[in-house]
């Protein structure tokens, strides 16, 4: 019997190994979407490489690798190939997330815009603090010890972790246990975690920027 095609693409999606690809891709949807904007009906793998800043062959590459079709010579149709991705990204339904940690941080992607372009939603927020805990509001700030239940009543396999170092283990280990199966961890610190039940991306902020100051002055020291 032949696999569906949204069926095939995602089998692609789980079978994916490196996260680099992953992340290209998602690039590649972006660049899509803006010469699509641009009035692009097709587009060929170099000047989309040149988008993103791949090679030619590297697009080639990565779209064998998720079963994505096109033609040498004809280029790439660009509705075919973002259909293709939004099966993989699973966009035709909405992704629910959780955030743990309504600080600084939490509130500042509770109100960014640009989850729900992507068919995101962070549908409910928990915070150990009961004085951040509201049920009013379009995302209600519920108590930590409510996260297991929430999780298992309405499904959700994705969460954020913004909350301090110094609890971002505990944390990390409850919403494991509640069934989250993947993390994008704000906390500083290296954390645990069984890696053939949860995967975790780690944001760290400081480290970034303290990459960036010290990049930019090796370049002033060498002119």
């Amino acid at each position: 019997m032949n696999k569906k095609p949204d069926t095939a693409v995602r089998s692609g999606l789980r079978q994916a190994v490196c996260k680099n690809e992953v992340v290209r891709l998602s690039q590649y949807r972006a660049a899509l979407r803006r010469f699509k904007g641009l009035g692009f009906s097709k587009i060929y793998s170099n000047f989309l490489g040149e988008a993103v800043g791949v090679t030619s062959a590297q697009v080639r590459k990565d779209f064998s690798h998720f079963k994505i079709s096109g033609n040498k010579r004809g280029g790439y149709a660009i509705d075919a190939v973002m259909q293709t991705m939004d099966g993989l990204f699973r966009k035709e339904r909405a992704q629910k997330v959780v955030l743990v940690g309504a600080g600084n941080i939490g509130k500042a992607l509770l109100n960014y815009r640009g989850f729900q372009k992507e068919n995101i939603t962070i549908v409910a927020a928990f915070d150990i603090d009961p004085a951040k805990c509201s049920k009013n509001g379009a995302c209600p700030v519920l108590p930590v010890s409510a996260l297991k239940e929430y999780v298992q009543a309405h499904g959700v396999r994705i969460g954020i972790l913004a909350v301090p170092e110094i609890t971002a283990q505990q944390i990390l280990d409850e919403m494991i246990a509640a069934g989250i199966k993947g993390v994008m961890n704000f906390a500083p610190c290296n954390l645990r975690y069984p890696e053939d039940r949860v995967t975790v991306a780690n944001v760290n902020l400081v480290q970034e920027l303290e990459y960036l100051a010290f990049a930019v002055d090796q370049g002033r020291k060498t002119g």
